[in-house]
């Protein structure tokens, strides 16, 4: 979930039963010898560059033409449903990683292990996310999550030697750095996937679960941030934050540390005044293992009917996905390659990247648990969270309200 684009309406996929067995392909050819598959994704300027580079450099190497469509990302979930009811679904998929249970449940995809990919070294999140049913229909070839970026020299300025690692170190060190205009600590809690995002760090790695949010362990994680506005270490208009809001108060010295994404790293780099770093986000006691969200864009073969595409489709997307383009894509986006042995390597020469390397082994996927009832889960989440940070409820309220939710 990194992007605006991310926050798709997905649910309407789920009211939309598709029969795709045989369907045929969207305009893919097979003449004078040559391949050709059109392939589809959401990416734009300057990702969008970076990928197209990538899809023609893996023509080169497999001998067939490829052509990439993008499209607005808010669209592209009903632009498939259209296209597999039509009967003219692309060679190759890109599909942001949450949304891969739920077009695979609706038949719309081909497993990889046809094509002999297994996801073998990926990061196990990274498998786990792109996994239906015991079968992998879409693997990402870069990854990210979500970390705590601090200002070092606010940090220095108020004698605070290294980062928390707990959540009483965070409260500490946010009342600490909270003076004037400028709050200790922010992160988007807006009512959308975004402020469940920010959440879920907390949530999963004091042993919540969103099969049932109404839990001692996720009330203390939402309790716990509720403290923090509580004291006012933590801006209360943050329930109206999106993540850029949460980076434009740090970027404007108004907040001491925050918690977003590599994504940024990009936008952190134009203030070269700015002085940070980033690690791990806190868990509630040390010793618990910091679980936090995997995001990232997965690429999939759909079911078209046509062997021979489908099985050109197949060798693109595990040259999508080999090492040298992870690193090309991630590079591009700020992001992880997925590969563990990858990331490792990319981690040792770019500190960071380091940080998100250490997370990616441990983060989930949203969808593991769930599979397509995730977003009824994430809607559940950020409530809580709105109901506890606005006062309008206790922690413990919140969460049972949520859950009991509709």
């Amino acid at each position: 979930m990194k992007k605006p684009r991310l926050i798709a309406a997905v649910a309407a996929a789920a009211l939309i039963p598709l029969a795709l067995a045989g369907c045929s392909s969207g305009g893919s050819s097979s003449s004078g010898g040559k391949v050709s598959l059109n392939l589809e994704d959401y990416y734009t300027a300057p990702q969008a560059a970076v990928m197209d580079s990538v899809y023609q450099g893996c023509a080169s190497q497999l001998g067939i033409k490829v052509s990439s469509t993008h499209v607005p990302g808010a669209g592209l979930i009903s632009k498939v449903l259209q296209q597999a009811s039509s009967k003219t679904l692309p060679d190759v998929l890109m599909l942001d990683n949450p949304d891969v249970q739920q077009i695979a449940q609706s038949g719309a995809l081909s497993p990889l292990s046809d094509y002999g990919i297994t996801g073998k070294g990926f990061a196990p999140g990274v498998v786990k996310a792109g996994t239906y049913d015991g079968k992998l229909y879409g693997l990402a070839p870069a990854v990210n999550s979500i970390a705590l970026f601090y200002n070092t020299d606010m940090f220095a300025k108020a004698g605070i030697t290294t980062p928390p690692k707990t959540w009483d170190e965070l409260s500490a060190d946010a009342t600490k750095l909270t003076s004037g205009s400028t709050y200790g600590f922010a992160l988007s809690a807006a009512p959308t996937y975004e402020g469940t995002w920010g959440v879920l760090p907390f949530m999963w790695s004091n042993g919540g679960s969103e099969k049932n949010i109404d839990t001692p362990q996720t009330a203390q994680a939402i309790g716990f941030l509720a403290s923090l506005v509580k004291d006012g270490s933590m801006s209360k208009s943050s329930v109206n934050w999106t993540q850029g809001d949460a980076l434009n108060q740090f970027t404007a010295g108004k907040a001491a540390m925050m918690i977003n994404g590599p994504w940024n790293l990009a936008a952190l780099a134009k203030y070269p005044s700015i002085k940070w770093a980033s690690v791990p986000i806190p868990t509630r006691v040390a010793g618990q293992t910091v679980v936090s969200p995997l995001g990232g864009e997965t690429f999939n073969v759909p079911q078209t009917g046509n062997k021979t595409t489908m099985a050109a489709a197949g060798k693109l997307v595990k040259c999508i996905t080999d090492s040298k383009n992870q690193v090309k894509i991630a590079n591009g986006e700020g992001d992880v390659p997925a590969s563990l042995a990858t990331a490792a390597t990319v981690a040792a020469s770019n500190k960071q990247i380091a940080p998100f390397a250490t997370i990616v082994k441990t983060a989930r996927a949203r969808t593991g648990l769930l599979g397509p009832k995730w977003p009824a889960a994430a809607t559940k989440i950020y409530t809580a969270e709105q109901l506890a940070l606005t006062g309008k409820a206790t922690a413990a309220a919140a969460v049972k309200q949520a859950q009991n939710q509709q």
